[in-house]
């Protein structure tokens, strides 16, 4: 429930520094439209534009404690149903994610070869040759070593 507690307080300073924000906002249009500088028109846009801007900030910022409260639960979900799992169920989940690891490293792993083989098939055509040459050389090698063994 703590973290609930400090979602809430973040929301609530969130609004109240909206709130504040609107209040000195609407000082200074006051101010700015005694002295001339602005039409009470050009006012009355300015604070309806940041009315909507508070309003439209007010409501993200609490879709986002909706989210990390949504978050928070499934979490919680999660931990209870694991705690639920006899030995042998945690075993199989424990393998099913070292697979799911294991497959996530080798794609990470092909991405990064095929990454890094784009700039030899920019290579102009002569290379190709000097590579087939040395693998022939090296098939070579290998079958004299066979031979020598």
């Amino acid at each position: 429930m703590e973290l609930g507690e400090g979602l809430k307080k973040i929301l609530l300073a969130g609004i109240g520094t909206a709130a504040v924000t609107a209040e000195k906002s609407k000082e200074i249009l006051d101010d700015l439209v005694k002295k001339g500088e602005l039409t009470v028109e050009q006012g009355k846009v300015l604070n309806q534009e940041l009315k909507h801007n508070i309003k439209s900030t007010v409501k993200s910022a609490a879709d986002s404690v909706k989210e990390s409260a949504a978050r928070k639960n499934d979490q919680e979900e999660l931990k209870a149903t694991i705690s639920k799992l006899t030995p042998e169920q945690l075993a199989a989940v424990k393998a099913q994610i070292e697979s799911m690891q294991a497959e996530a490293a080798e794609k990470k792993a092909a991405e990064k070869k095929a990454a890094e083989a784009s700039p030899a098939e920019e290579a102009p055509a002569e290379e190709p040759e000097a590579e087939t040459s040395s693998a022939e050389e090296t098939a070579e090698e290998a079958g004299s070593e066979d031979t020598a063994e």
